[in-house]
């Protein structure tokens, strides 16, 4: 190991702290209005900050907004090495149960496809998932078919956690002050809604929540909501002849409308945006239609935002009793334009990465990370592997040899951060 490991060998729980985790649901809900969205999500908040209080981290607690917040003092007498957050996010996704996650560990995975034990139908194919080539000989962790795994974003917590505990039992490793940040509701947009940043104190973060082993990200979407509201015209349906718009076949039209070989998720990779439906609901009377709009520039939305209104407009001609207003809303934005400030970020975290056994690689997120608005709000915040892949669906799965690889680039960071002040 590099200077200031010496010969100390990582001794990983990772895979244990991993498995206690994912057993606890803490999917978020997108129509609730409290923080979290979820109270289960709580649930573990409290737990790992006890487990935090247990390691010897006194200040460690949940709030009541469901944050985790923690401090792992400096080991250093160097008066100027920055305070460096790690975070990551409790909440799982919406887009699939996330409650009695059955756990698997396919050891010394040799190639081929993984079938999940409860639903045969539910197979991690080698074909369909490239990154699978560059586990050979590796531990993959998945569910049972049945649920999400919740390594988006579990195995970021268990990594932090595990780099924390690893710190704590070789106190000659010299590190400055380190905050632990635990999040909920960042599947839904929310994440960083309630938190407190002077209470964290931090001069800079990193999330802990990418996927492929090795990959530093300093760039994600820009993101806006749009929402469709449609007002029809109503009559009872026997004597509506030559009187009723229909709120929902309008949506449909609308939605009818949209590119079909352009535009979507489903026909876009690379730098390319979109946009998504995401959610149709209403009545004779009104219906809504909800959009997610994705790209990594300005201009890239507003395209796509006008395209919207301009189906919109198209469409309504036909309708002219009827109305449609669209409302934007900013969700979040490409956080490179903050961390193009700051290139000892991005540099540090390849040096840790590099330090840690693995390639460093600069890439950038089609997403969006806590680190996406805390880099807005002052807080410069790249994003760091945790080697979760195919998140949000039954065919989830983590590598234990690449969350034990993130475990170590959060110790070298630390200790790179220390050497260069």
């Amino acid at each position: 190991m590099h200077t200031g490991v010496g010969d100390i060998a990582f001794t990983h729980g990772v895979t244990e702290r991993f498995l206690r985790y994912v057993a606890i649901d803490t999917q978020s809900d997108p129509a609730s209005p409290t923080c979290p969205s979820t109270a289960k999500q709580k649930t573990l908040g409290a737990l790992l900050a006890q487990e935090l209080r247990d390691l010897g981290l006194s200040d460690a607690h949940l709030d009541a907004h469901g944050y985790v917040y923690a401090t792992l003092p400096a080991t250093t007498d160097k008066p100027n090495v920055p305070a460096i957050c790690f975070c990551s996010h409790m909440d799982t996704s919406p887009d699939c149960s996330g409650e009695g996650v059955k756990p698997q560990i396919v050891k010394n995975y040799q190639g081929g496809d993984i079938v999940l034990p409860a639903d045969s139908s539910q197979v991690i194919r080698f074909a369909e998932h490239p990154a699978l080539a560059q586990q050979i000989g590796h531990d993959i962790i998945t569910a049972d078919g049945t649920t999400l795994l919740g390594a988006d974003n579990k195995a970021g917590i268990a990594e932090i956690m595990d780099a924390v505990a690893f710190l704590l039992a070789h106190p000659q490793i010299k590190h400055g002050t380190l905050k632990i940040l635990f999040t909920p509701d960042e599947e839904i947009g929310r994440g960083v809604d309630k938190v407190d940043l002077e209470k964290l104190g931090a001069d800079f973060a990193y999330t802990m929540d990418g996927e492929t082993a090795g990959n530093i990200e300093d760039e994600t979407f820009s993101a806006d909501g749009a929402v469709v509201t449609i007002t029809g015209v109503s009559a009872h349906p026997g004597f509506a002849k030559g009187k009723i718009e229909h709120a929902i076949k309008i949506a449909a039209a609308i939605v009818e409308r949209l590119p079909k070989d352009a535009c979507s998720p489903e026909t876009t990779e690379g730098r390319d945006g979109f946009l998504h439906p995401i959610g149709i609901a209403g009545a004779l009377e009104q219906a809504t239609l909800s959009f997610i709009v994705r790209d990594f520039t300005e201009e890239g939305l507003q395209e796509k935002e006008a395209l919207l209104q301009r189906i919109v407009d198209e469409v309504m001609r036909a309708y002219p009793r009827s109305t449609a207003t669209i409302e934007i809303k900013q969700q979040y934005r490409n956080m490179k334009q903050v961390l193009d400030r700051h290139p000892e970020l991005v540099a540090n975290a390849r040096e840790a990465i590099g330090r840690a056994g693995l390639t460093p690689v600069t890439t950038s997120i089609r997403g969006g990370t806590d680190g996406s608005r805390l880099s807005f709000m002052g807080l410069p915040c790249p994003n760091i592997f945790a080697g979760e892949h195919a998140f949000h669906s039954r065919l989830e799965w983590v590598s234990r040899q690449d969350m034990e690889a993130a475990v170590r680039t959060i110790v070298h960071l630390a200790m790179i951060f220390e050497e260069r002040a």
